[in-house]
């Protein structure tokens, strides 16, 4: 008789903010569908929370992280048990509005917040600016030989928001996923979303931006996939589309997206594949 296979604990934070809230998201059908790929692996058990709320008690038992968020971030306390999980072997395939964070009120007074940088933006490696309206995009896969991207085609589009992300690491920083499709000038409305000063997402081109990448930390690792919105009538705040969703700018009442396009289906298989293979591989 052959022996069962090794168990992997895998804890699943996937919320939104305030607590129990949508935030804007379908969130019940990520963690919905997050959760069924990892109960048809027989090597993962699964924990879930809404936030990050006792996350160390739960990275204690645990092999991999996943995370799905619309608001909650983890606090300086809370980003440095992650920083000390993860370079004891632990990896987080981290999604979407991860990179966000506390939304703060403009310094000078103007109407409007912004993101305010934490602890947890450098652990991660990646801080969000804004995006612009939801639209259709190209991205670029730089390295279709790596764990995370293999099966992709060399580029492919998608319907999504498309992330502003501030690398903190570039130099540690493997970049898996770009894309060119937003001018360099004004890549996101300034009274769309959040407001940001500098354009610090764009790379030395003045259009490439990244969009997904892999990062050693310690004996373990953080990959991060911006891609990943989707809504439903209940949970839908986006005011406006871009003209490549909708002609007249209205903003689908069921948004799937990225959740319904082969590739980033394969990047969800991938990043679960890779991550529980944190206690296995040398």
């Amino acid at each position: 008789m052959s022996s069962p296979p090794a168990t992997l604990r895998v804890h699943l934070v996937a919320g939104g903010f305030p607590r129990g809230s949508s935030a804007g998201h379908d969130i019940d059908a990520v963690r919905l569908e997050i959760l069924q790929r990892l109960h048809e692996d027989e090597r993962a058990t699964t924990s879930v929370a809404a936030d990050f709320r006792d996350i160390e008690s739960w990275l204690a038992r645990s092999d991999f992280l996943v995370t799905y968020v619309a608001g909650p971030f983890p606090d300086d306390a809370q980003a440095e048990a992650i920083a000390a999980w993860l370079d004891a072997g632990g990896r987080w395939l981290a999604l979407h509005g991860t990179s966000g964070g506390k939304a703060v009120p403009l310094a000078d007074g103007r109407p409007g917040r912004a993101m305010s940088s934490a602890r947890h933006h450098d652990v991660l490696g990646a801080f969000f600016l804004n995006h612009p309206p939801i639209r259709k995009f190209r991205v670029e896969v730089t390295d279709a030989s790596h764990p995370l991207t293999r099966g992709l085609p060399t580029s492919f589009e998608v319907m999504d928001e498309l992330y502003l992300i501030e690398l903190r690491a570039p130099a540690e920083s493997h970049v898996l996923l770009t894309t060119a499709d937003l001018p360099g000038d004004d890549p996101a409305p300034r009274t769309f979303g959040f407001t940001y000063g500098e354009d610090t997402s764009v790379g030395a081109d003045g259009r490439t931006r990244v969009l997904g990448y892999v990062r050693d930390h310690g004996a373990g690792a953080v990959a991060y996939i911006a891609l990943g919105h989707c809504h439903t009538p209940a949970t839908n705040i986006q005011p406006f589309v871009d003209a490549s969703v909708d002609a007249e700018g209205t903003t689908p009442l069921h948004f799937r997206g990225p959740w319904e396009s082969e590739a980033f289906q394969r990047l969800l298989a991938n990043g679960l594949a890779w991550g529980l293979e944190a206690r296995e591989t040398p």
